[in-house]
C-alpha cells in the first residue's frame, strides 16, 4: 500500500496550467485531484481570472480532499498592488481516512512540480480557510 501511495505521478496539465495562472494569469485558481485508478494528479477545474475566493471555495467538495492553488490580488498598506499564490491541501473531516492518507502523503511531492508557491494552507474545514485568513497570510 505504501507503494501506491508514494509514487504518484503528476499530469502534465497540471503544471501547465499552474505556469499559466503564475506567468500569464488565465486562471484564478486552479482545483487538482488524485485519481487513484491511475495513480495520477489531475486537473479537476479551472476558475477564469473573473471569479472570486467564494467561487473558488464553492468549488471544493465538501466530502472529498483535494490540493488548490489561488492568485490571490491584494493592496498593500503601502497602496501596492500584489499578488500572492496561495498552495492548499483541503482534507474535509467528512473525507475517506484512505483518501486523507494519499493526500498527505503525496503533498510535498506535488508542491514541489509547482514552482512559484508563495504561502500553504492546510484545511479541514471552510473557516480554516476564510478569506480573513487568507488575507492575513498574505501581508
Amino acid at each position: 500500500m505504501a507503494n501506491a501511495v508514494s509514487g504518484m505521478a503528476v499530469h502534465d496539465e497540471c503544471k501547465l496550467k499552474f505556469l499559466e495562472l503564475k506567468a500569464k494569469r488565465n486562471h484564478r485558481f486552479i482545483v487538482f485531484k488524485i485519481d487513484e485508478k491511475i495513480q495520477q494528479v489531475t486537473v479537476e477545474r479551472v476558475g477564469s481570472p473573473q471569479e472570486s475566493y467564494e467561487d473558488f471555495t464553492k468549488s471544493l467538495p465538501a466530502d472529498e480532499c483535494r490540493y488548490a492553488v489561488f492568485d490571490f490580488d491584494f493592496t498593500t498598506s503601502e497602496n501596492v498592488q500584489k499578488s500572492k499564490i496561495f498552495f492548499i491541501a483541503w482534507a474535509p473531516d467528512a473525507s475517506r481516512v484512505r483518501s486523507k492518507m494519499v493526500y498527505a502523503s503525496s503533498k510535498d511531492r506535488f508542491k514541489r512540480e509547482l514552482d512559484g508557491i508563495h504561502v500553504e494552507l492546510q484545511a479541514t474545514d471552510p473557516s480554516e480557510m476564510s478569506l480573513d485568513i487568507i488575507k492575513g497570510r498574505a501581508l
